[in-house]
């Protein structure tokens, strides 16, 4: 980290002078390893048509931490990171053994896990109000060690990107020919699931649970206005990730607003110029 502070320091911003202000050169960082994350996941949760599914694994990682927080555990969010994965498996499985539409098990699975949360939350008459950190979250929060542990996920997700997207990519727009090709449709889809369960979990108490899941559709949904083949869509929406995500960070702090709110209104704003300049990209 130190390192990282000699960088930062670099910065024509008063928060950046040497020796001051550590936690913003920290929210800087993570917002530098979640927006990628963010901004690669985004492409495929829009082709995939699952833009509710990241809010209802925020639904479970909260009752993973109402559930790890009720048994006494020091660090509840390996809890919710367990919960969440067994919950995106889980998830796969039904959605792969039923004609229901994605929407209508993501919407049973969600409403039971945030009932779940609820339950356990305020079981025994305990007080929900110290979960509600959680709704609007904290980036100023975050520590070296969770930021490294976010780095790895980014590079384990980066790996599965550059060995596995064109299936991915071929899943999510045409399934019945990704299998005629030999892609095996669960694994994939279950590896996806499970990469996106663990970033909003380990991001949700920084981003807040009630804004994460725009910050997985945004980026794709305005990426996908101007990118003319996958290529483009990708690195279109990581570009856009990582604007907003600082802006986002130095918005929050000058006019002391909801980091994880700020980000959402400026992808929004992306999202919305996109829009405008569309019709020139056909």
């Amino acid at each position: 980290m130190d390192l990282w502070y000699q960088l930062v320091d670099l910065l024509p911003f008063e928060w950046a002078e040497p020796g001051r202000m550590l936690f913003m050169k920290n929210a800087l960082l993570a917002i530098l390893v979640i927006s990628p994350l963010f901004g690669l996941l985004s492409t495929m949760v829009v082709e995939k048509k699952m833009s509710f599914f990241s809010d209802a694994l925020g639904h479970s990682a909260f009752t993973g931490i109402a559930a790890g927080t009720l048994a006494g555990f020091t660090d509840p969010s390996w809890c919710a990171v367990l919960l969440a994965v067994c919950f995106a498996l889980l998830f796969t499985w039904v959605r792969n053994r039923t004609n229901l539409a994605s929407d209508t098990v993501i919407g049973v699975f969600s409403s039971t896990a945030v009932a779940l949360g609820i339950f356990l939350s305020t079981l025994g008459g305990r007080s929900f109000t110290k979960f509600n950190s959680l709704l609007v979250g904290d980036i100023l929060s975050v520590t070296p060690e969770k930021i490294a542990l976010l780095a790895l996920i980014l590079l384990l997700v980066a790996l599965l990107w550059l060995t596995s997207l064109n299936q991915i990519a071929l899943s999510a727009i045409h399934p019945a020919l990704a299998r005629s090709r030999g892609v095996q449709l669960i694994r994939q889809e279950a590896l996806f699931n499970c990469a996106v369960a663990v970033v909003v979990t380990l991001s949700m108490t920084w981003v807040g649970l009630l804004v994460i899941n725009s910050l997985l559709v945004l980026p794709g949904a305005a990426a996908r206005n101007l990118a003319r083949n996958m290529r483009q869509y990708t690195w279109i929406s990581l570009a856009l990730a990582l604007i907003s995500g600082f802006t986002g960070l130095m918005m929050s702090y000058y006019i002391g607003a909801s980091t994880g709110a700020s980000i959402t209104l400026v992808l929004a704003l992306c999202f919305a110029l996109t829009f405008c300049f569309r019709k020139r990209c056909l």
